[in-house]
Order: structure tokens, then sequence, then C-alpha cells
């Protein structure tokens, strides 16, 4: 029976004739119906079966294992009458091994196994290098240094694939000394392309191509399609995606096609580079060999589109061979979402009934881009009340830049208490963004706690406790920061000295804002930016020493075409009640930004402080003739677990006429007050 129709016709003629199949035939059918997919046909006939032996059950687990049913294969191992043999333990150690969540049961199997030696259970090369991979898996190199010392004891170690799997094993849990160790000591012929494959790829891990590439060439000839799909790789991961497109290139220039694999590199590496005519090239070549039923290359081909930004494309190629693919739905997600399109992105994320952490992610960046603060939080309640895996700190970073946004502590200390509970890794990254969370929340006391709790810091977590201490008054303590921080040899950036200048500003210290601005320049080689002249000019306007501002300002180039430095400019001769400077930025701010209402709302405002109202009336004059806006602004008020946001003359809130009946309320009760003082 070597096709599934000659089964079929064998099994409905026993059937018929009403005679017993032996169990070659039974063992016959089980593996052939298993092979197809027939996974109850598979079971029928076993069931049927008046005899079993060894070769039954280990061809119906198998069966249910092709299938993925752990849960059914375990229950037949478990049963009294199961006849058990090598094959056995090792088909359902397998399962154990490559199926997430069960592998404690692999693990327990083995020791079982090793136990069973009297009863012709032995350690042979299947089972420990399966446990090999599994270690791997879990990056648990204790155990897989045990595992070699039971191979160089039983003799396990000694094969071309044994001593790969040691090298694949040792490489992942990132002990690259012993993977030297096994492969210059190991007595086997390195001629070997699977040992050799295994330490290109430990090679290339490491970061170190030239290693890699001495022996990918040292013998050409047995350079098979691994091989250069794991060079291929190898240059990406270090970041060569360039280079490693040319040996993409090399690759068929060798006489080897590319296979499912290669295709699915190259589209990844296609995707970073944000190459859309390479993309369009390659979707072309997939086309023509039918590969795009290929679940990775078609949703490869969508992720090239996406961050492409051509999300027309993506489209096309996600309804035509994506639709259903978790993988290319995840990359439309994340296109939709970098493009600020998040009622097309949700549609799609609602969709999903298994939703990964890729897509949690690209939701909370996407709505955070757009500054919709509330749909961060809404999301958040959902990820928190779904999730039952730990997630990544990225997803947190995303919530809590949210909070940030909105200046609102209480969810962000929730998130915080969430994260404590569910014990997400607390990383720089994570710690940084708790800091930031709650210094713009005003509680520069629970920031402080963070950040003395943090044994690893670095520039950016430095910053935003330095900024957070600079912003709410804490400027003897963000000077002491800088100084730990320049003392533990973290190197400062411009953000870490607009911070400082910041700390000056707010406290009008010239001295020190001086001393910083020249160290920034002079021990730091840091280019002022925008916002240190901002800075600077704000604090010599705020302490009456315009003449150091006008002294500044010469030296900064193209000064004419900086609309925010004129404007802090406008505000320190605003505060001098220096006119005369006033009418010559007023030209220049104007041609630069005619068109933005605030700026009049600057000028019309310095000249009505030095009293100047004929031109006061001629700014607003010229602003209603362009008819030109102003943002207004807002007051924010978290109250019952939600922000309620007000503008002037605000009616869009839910509960507007409440509002504004109390407020009449209090006004009538402070105008009687009033006359009664009167």
């Amino acid at each position: 029976m070597k096709c599934l129709q000659d089964g079929v016709l064998h099994h409905i003629r026993s059937i018929k004739t009403g005679s017993t199949l032996t169990a070659v035939s039974s063992n016959q059918l089980v593996n052939l119906y298993a092979k197809n997919g027939l996974l109850r046909e598979a079971r029928n006939v076993f069931d049927e079966m008046p005899e079993r032996n060894v070769y039954s059950w280990n061809a119906v687990i198998s069966a249910y294992l092709k299938s993925n049913n752990l849960k059914e294969a375990r229950e037949l191992f478990k049963k009294e009458n199961c006849e058990r043999d090598l094959v056995t333990y090792n088909t359902l150690l397998s399962g154990f091994a490559k199926t997430d969540g069960c592998e404690s049961e692999a693990i327990d199997m083995f020791g079982e196994m090793h136990r069973k030696e009297k009863d012709g259970i032995w350690i042979d090369e299947f089972n420990v290098t399966t446990m090999l991979k599994l270690s791997a898996k879990l990056s648990n190199v204790s155990y897989g240094t045990q595992l070699h010392g039971v191979m160089v004891k039983t003799g396990n170690d000694a094969t071309k694939f044994a001593v790969s799997s040691l090298i694949h094993m040792y490489s992942k849990c990132g002990k690259f000394k012993e993977v030297c160790n096994v492969f210059n000591g190991s007595c086997v012929d390195f001629v070997d392309s699977v040992a050799r494959n295994a330490m290109i790829a430990a090679y290339c891990r490491e970061g170190d191509i030239d290693k890699a590439l001495s022996i990918f060439w040292r013998n050409p000839e047995l350079n098979d399609t691994i091989s250069w799909n794991t060079l291929i790789s190898g240059y990406a991961q270090s970041g060569y995606e360039e280079e490693a497109l040319k040996v993409a290139v090399s690759m068929e220039e060798s006489g080897l096609k590319w296979d499912e694999h290669t295709t699915a590199a190259v589209l990844n590496i296609l995707s970073r580079l944000k190459s859309l005519k390479i993309g369009k090239e390659v979707h072309a070549r997939v086309l023509k060999n039918g590969s795009y039923s290929n679940r990775f290359i078609s949703s490869g081909i969508v992720d090239v589109y996406s961050k492409c930004g051509n999300m027309k494309y993506a489209e096309s190629v996600h309804l035509l061979y994506g639709f259903g693919n978790l993988y290319s739905t995840s990359s439309m997600i994340v296109g939709y979402s970098s493009q600020g399109k998040m009622v097309e992105a949700k549609r799609l994320f609602d969709s999903l009934t298994e939703k990964n952490l890729v897509v949690w992610t690209a939701m909370f960046l996407g709505y955070l881009n757009i500054c919709q603060p509330d749909s961060v939080l809404e999301l958040a309640r959902e990820f928190i009340a779904k999730e039952t895996k730990i997630p990544d700190s990225l997803v947190m970073v995303s919530i809590l830049g949210a909070c940030s946004l909105q200046a609102s502590m209480e969810p962000g200390k929730e998130i915080h208490g969430h994260s404590l509970r569910t014990g997400i890794l607390m990383d720089k990254r994570l710690v940084t963004a708790f800091v930031d969370m709650y210094s713009k929340c005003g509680n520069v006391e629970y920031a402080e706690k963070v950040f003395d709790s943090s044994f690893e810091r670095d520039t950016v977590m430095y910053n935003a406790m330095i900024a957070g201490c600079a912003h709410h008054g804490h400027e003897a303590k963000s000077f002491q920061l800088f100084e730990d921080m320049a003392g533990g040899g973290f190197k400062p950036d411009e953000i870490t000295f607009i911070a400082l200048l910041s700390a000056c500003r707010h406290r009008g210290l010239v001295l020190a804002g001086e001393k910083y601005f020249k160290s920034m320049i002079e021990v730091y080689n840091i280019s002022p930016e925008v916002g240190h002249y901002t800075c600077m000019i704000d604090l010599y306007g705020k302490t009456n020493r315009l003449d150091k501002a006008v002294e500044l300002m010469e030296g900064i180039d193209q000064v004419d075409e900086d609309a925010v430095i004129l404007g802090a400019f406008l505000n320190a001769c605003n505060w001098n009640k220096n006119t005369e400077l006033v009418k010559e930025v007023e030209e220049k701010l104007l041609f630069i930004e005619g068109s933005n209402g605030s700026r009049y709302i600057q000028l019309a405002n310095a000249y009505a402080s030095s009293g100047r109202w004929d031109d006061m009336k001629r700014i607003r004059n010229l602003m209603r003739g362009k008819e030109l806006g102003k943002f207004s602004g807002c007051s924010k008020a978290y109250i019952d677990n939600q922000i309620h946001m007000f503008t002037s003359s605000d009616v869009s809130h839910f509960k507007t006429e409440a509002i504004y009946a109390m407020v009449h309320f209090v006004t009538k009760d402070l105008s009687e007050i009033a006359e009664i003082t009167i």
C-alpha cells in the first residue's frame, strides 16, 4: 500500500468480504491515514485491531503527535495495555520537547528512560540530541552540560549529528568557549555539512563573521543551501543587510537556487532596508516560482510593502495570500499603525482571535504617535484583562508614554503594580519610562525611588531623572545627578544639557547656565541646538540681561530663519520692555511664520506690555485680515479613572449642562459675597 487510494481500496475490500486485516496491514493503514491527515480513520483502524503489537501503538501515537494532539498521544501512552519500546519513548519525548509548556514532561520522561535501561529503554543518539535541542530552546546550559556528560559516558558524542547538536546547544546558550572546545576537540571529520553549518551559525550568533567565512570557504564544495542561508542570516543579524543581499546573489551565481528559507530571509532584510524596488523584484520571483503559498513568504511580502509605506500593495497581497495568516495580519496592523491609520489597524486587530505582543505593541505605539492617550489606556485595560503571558517591556513603555502625555499618575501606578505582580523584567528602558512618567505627573519623590532602585543605569535614565528634578524646582538635585552621571562614566548628550539649562532658566541661575553651556561645547564637543539657544535666551531675558541675549543671537548661524529662537528672543524683549528690538523681530518673525496666529498674539502682547497700543491694534488688524486662528489652551482633570479635558467656551463634554450650572451657581455665590464685603 504505497498510496492512499490503494490503502482505501484494500480497507474497503476487507470490510466487504468480512475478512480481518493482519497486524502488518493494519499498521500500514494507520500510517497511511495519518500521513494524509485522516486521523479519525487511523484511530478507527487501530481500535478495530483484534491484536496489537508495539508497532501498532507506535503508529497511532506518532499519528496523534503529527496532528499536534499531544494530549491524546499521552493518554494512549499511559494505558496499561500499551506496548512500549525505545521508539515509543523517543516519539513521545520528541513531542514533549517541541511543545511549549511541556518541557518539564520531556525532562521527566528522559529521566524515566535513563532508569529503564534494563527494560531495553536506553540512551541513544536520537533522544539525547532531542534533549540538547530542548536545552537550547530553554537556554539551560546547566542541563545541556549534564547531557554532554551523559553523551560522553554512553558513547553518543562521537557522531557528526551529535557534535553539531552540541555546537548548536552551546551556541544558543551563549557559551562560545565551549562551542570552540567541541569543534576543535572532536575526532569527527568536519567535512560533514551538518557540523560545518552548526559552526557557521555559532560564529554568526557571536557576531564573528570573519570566522564564519573562514569555515564557509574552507571546503566550498560542501556548501549547501543551509550553509548559504546561515551566512545570509548571520550578516543580517550583525547589521550588514546590504552584504547579506550580496551573499544571496552570490548563492545563485554559485549554482544553488534560493529555497523558501532564502526568500523569507531576503524579504526580512528588504523590510529592514525599506527597499521597495528590490521588494517588487522578489515579489515577481515568488509569483513565478509559486512559493507564495508559504505563509512566511506571503507575510514577508506584506511586511516589505508595509514598511515601505505602500499599504495599497500590502492590502492586495494580504487579501490574495495572507488572509487568515497571523503573520501577514500582524504586518498589516504594524503598517497601518506606523501611518496613523488606526481605524484600519483596529479593524484587523479586532478580527484576530489570538493576539501576539507584536500587534499589541503596534497598536499602543500607533495611538501614542497620533496623541490619543485615551485609546492607549483603554487598550491597556483590555490587554491586562486578556493577556496571561508576561509582556515585553516595550508594551509597558508605550502605555506609560500615554500616562506621561496626559499626566495621569493613577493609571501609571496601576501599570507599575501590574509590572511588579507579573514579574516583568525591569530593564533600563522600562525603569526610565517609570521615572519619566512619575516626573511628568509631578511626583518627583516616586521617580527618585524608582531611579534609586535601579542597579543598571544609562544616559537616557539619568536624563529622565535630571529633567524631572529640573522641571519641578529641584535644581540642586539635578546638578548633583549630572555630577554623579559624569563621575559614573556616562557621557551626557544634547538632552542632558537641555534639562540642565532648563533648571538654570527656571531659577534664574545665569552663571550656572553659562558654565553648562560652555562645558557642553568645549568639554563634550556638543554643538548647541535650537533648544539650548532658547533656554539661554529665556535665562538672559528673565534675569534682565538682554544685552547678553543680543550677544548670543549675533553668534547664532541662520538665526533669521528660525522662528523658535526668534520667538524666545521676542519674549526676552517683552520682559525687558524693549519695543525697538520687538519691531526688528516682528519683521523677521512674520516673514517666517506669517500664517501662525500664535505669533501675532505674542507680538500684540509685547506691544501692549509697553503701552504701544497703536502697534498692538495694527497687529490685531493684520491677524483679522488674514483670518488666522490660534490653538486654544486646555485644562485636564483626572476624575473616576477618566481624563476630562476642557477648553474656553467648550460645550463638547458629556456633562456640559451640569458643569455650566455649577459654574453659574459658584459665580452667583461669589458675586453675593463680593457685594456683602463691599
